[in-house]
Order: C-alpha cells, then structure tokens, then sequence
C-alpha cells in the first residue's frame, strides 16, 4: 500500500466535523491554560488579592470548570454539538475578555465601583459555564464520528491534542507577559476563544450520526444519585482526588515560589508547561514499558513516582531542580492517566459503564475546589515568616521546605490508601468470584 493510500484510510476513518472538533479543543485548551499559567501570579501580584484569595478564585472557577460538564453534555446532546460549541466559545471570549479587563487601568474607574472579590467570582463563574460545553461537545463528536475501529485512536488524537494546547498555552502566556503585560494573557485567551466562535460557524457541521434520545436533566440527576450511592466508586474517587490536588500546586504554588524566592522575572509559564511536553514526548514510551501492568499497579506506582517530584525540589530547590520535578511529575501522570479510565470501565456494574465514566472527570473538579483554596493557605502560612516585602523588594529569610514536605505527605497518604482500597477491593472480588 503506497503511502497516499494510507494517509487516504487513515483520514477515511474519521468524519470531517472529528478533525474541527479537535482543532477547537487544541485551542481552547491553548486558551484555557495560557490564562491558568498566569492567574495566580494576575490575581496577587496585579489585582493584589492575598494568597488565600487568590487561591480561592482559582478554585471556584477551577472547579466548575470541571463540575458543570456533567449537566451541560445533556444541552450539548439536546441542542447539538455545533450549537454548544458556538456558546462555550462566545461565552468564554467575554469571559476572559471581562477577567483581563478587571486589571486594565482603563476599567478601573467601573471595576472598582462594586467589591472586586465578588466581581471575580461573577466572571469567572461566567466564564466556567462556557467551558464547561467544550469536553462534553468534543468527546460526544469523537464518539459519533469515529468508526468503531478508530474510535481508540481518535481518542489518543483527542489526549495528544489537549497536551499540545497545555504545553503551547503557557509558552505564548510567558512571551505576551513579558512583552505586553499579564493582563494581555486574557485578552489572547479572549481572542483566541472568538476565533474558534466563527471558526465553529464556518467549519463544524453537525455529524451525521447524530445522537438521539439522550438523557433529560432530570434522567442526569438521578444518574449522580446512581453514582453517590456507589459508595466503592466514590471512595476510589475521592482517593485520585488526592492526587490531582497535588496537580494543581503546580498552577498555584508553584509560580508563587519562583517568583517569591527564586527571581520575580522567573519564567514560571514556562515550567509549568513542562509537564505537558514531557508527556507529549515520552507518552509513547511509558505506555509500552506499563502496559502489562495491571491498571491497579499502574495507578499506584503513577500516584508513588509523582509524588517524588516534590522531594527533588525540597531537597535542593532551584529552577533546574524544579524542571526536573515536574518530568517526574509526568512521567507518573502518564503511568496513571491512560489506566485510570480503564480501571474505571474493570469495575463499573454492568451496564453503568459508560455512566461511570462520565463521572472521570470528578476528582479534577473536588481538587480544584480544594486544591486552591488550600494551596494558597499553605503557602502563606509556611512562608509569612521568611518573607519580608517593601514595596516591589521581596527579602528571602529561608526556604519554606515545610511546603514540599506537605505535599510529599498527602501523596504518600494517597499513594497508601490507594494500596489499602485495591486491597480490599481485590481481597473482596476474590470472595464473591469464590461464592
């Protein structure tokens, strides 16, 4: 077969609206974590809120942003693909476009007017309700414009693409930062999100094996009693909760650090991105060398080696020893990620499977609306007595090893009590397989 016939089966495979759809998500991913990479350091060292604050905002708008997809993939199905991407993408370009306006001098006289918290969280709960229509627009596609013998590689398309746009977002976050000032990051997001509206209108065309008969929300709601009742499932997710708390550290703690005690030109966006292009190189790699692994011990030993990222930081930390951190941080991202769905699907009752699954995306959201929050209290009660600020001088009294100790902590705590759940899960699937 020449190599023209090949890349003809290949693109035969899928239908045209799966390429749109997975071109949009790239760039709302780009968007989304160009202006993730900055807002820590936007929201305290711009708007001047506390960490805690900070942290705070990050987490409501986090963690709708990974919530409210539950409930807008029944209006996505109702409506249609086509009709919810083109209100995510227009929401979310107001959206950013209202955030980085609440740090232009040219808004203040308007922003300053009402309390700025609560404008914030306004916003940015705006914003997370556009977001929230992308993930469940894009996987419906993948789903129904997929050929069941593509449908796995159209997924792995779908996972490469995101970490493509997480890798590239904070690479141009850092160079419009830089050149322009923090609050242009938004207005990329802003831009970008607009693009993809009119891109949406003029390139995506609904599949032609639409789905039918979908859910109503009152059907979605008593599917999440379904789950919350599934007390085993929950315990799981609560359990990779854990882990993605530690995750988000690196989007909150993280730049506060560079900043605070390694320079304040430090380039944080760009070692947040690591993470990312790690796993876009070495994916592959890793899930050749796991793949005989049961999921269990993949997760496990994913929850293990990502957890040592913070003990390279504490033991010696500067920008190279945290680079370093967050390439083992990926490497036992990749070693859990791409199990985790498939031990979810091992052990959903029969019949809930694909019920199950949509609940993945949980733990993310219960992180963020903690992860945040705690991240910020963290950091400022382990640093309050190492900093001293005069205006824009920051005087560096110790390192706040206690931070990267804490973390290690609760990845440990996670690391175990994944080992304790699967052993009673194994120690009880045995029994009933026995009775």
């Amino acid at each position: 077969m020449s190599d023209d016939s090949r890349l003809k089966k290949f693109f035969s495979g899928f239908h045209r609206s799966f390429w749109v759809a997975n071109s949009l998500e790239l760039f709302e991913r780009l968007a989304y974590y160009a202006q993730a990479a900055v807002m820590s350091i936007f929201l305290r060292n711009h708007l001047h809120f506390s960490e805690v604050d900070a942290g705070t905002l990050s987490s409501i708008f986090g963690g709708f942003v990974y919530l409210l997809p539950i409930f807008a993939g029944t209006f996505a199905d109702k409506y249609g693909f086509r009709r919810a991407f083109s209100f995510a993408f227009f929401v979310m370009a107001i959206g950013y476009f209202l955030v980085g306006s609440v740090g232009s001098p040219l808004f203040a006289p308007v922003v300053h007017s009402f309390p700025l918290f609560w404008v914030l969280v306004v916003v940015l709960l705006f914003t997370a309700i556009g977001e929230s229509f992308i993930k469940p627009s894009v996987l419906g596609t993948i789903a129904v414009s997929s050929k069941p013998e593509t449908k796995s590689l159209g997924y792995a398309i779908y996972y490469t693409l995101v970490n493509v746009g997480g890798a590239t977002g904070p690479v141009i976050a850092y160079f419009f930062r830089d050149k322009i000032g923090i609050e242009s990051v938004y207005m990329v997001s802003a831009v970008t999100c607009g693009l993809m509206f009119f891109g949406t209108l003029i390139f995506y065309h609904e599949p032609e094996a639409a789905l039918t008969q979908q859910p109503s929300l009152g059907e979605k709601l008593r599917d999440m009693l379904r789950v919350l009742k599934n007390g085993r499932f929950m315990v799981f997710l609560l359990i990779f909760s854990l882990y993605w708390i530690m995750f988000w550290q690196v989007f909150v703690i993280v730049p506060f650090y560079l900043t605070d005690f390694i320079s304040k030109n430090a380039p944080f966006e760009l070692i947040e991105s690591v993470d990312a292009w790690a796993i876009i190189f070495l994916q592959v790699i890793v899930n050749r060398l796991t793949k005989k692994m049961p999921p269990v011990t993949a997760i496990t030993i994913g929850f293990g080696v990502s957890t040592l990222s913070w003990l390279v930081i504490a033991i010696h930390p500067n920008v190279w020893t945290i680079i370093a951190a967050m390439v083992v941080w990926s490497l036992g991202e990749m070693t859990q990620a791409p199990r985790y769905y498939e031990y979810i699907a091992d052990h959903a009752p029969k019949g809930q499977e694909a019920l199950f699954q949509g609940y993945a995306f949980l733990p993310i959201a219960i992180a963020w609306f903690v992860g945040g929050t705690f991240g910020g209290w963290l950091y400022e009660t382990l640093t309050k007595s190492l900093l001293v600020r005069s205006g824009e001088t920051v005087q560096v009294l110790g390192q706040p090893t206690g931070i990267w100790l804490t973390l290690t902590g609760i990845g440990i705590a996670a690391t175990l009590l994944m080992v304790m759940y699967n052993a009673y899960i194994t120690k009880k699937d045995k029994a009933i397989a026995q009775a």
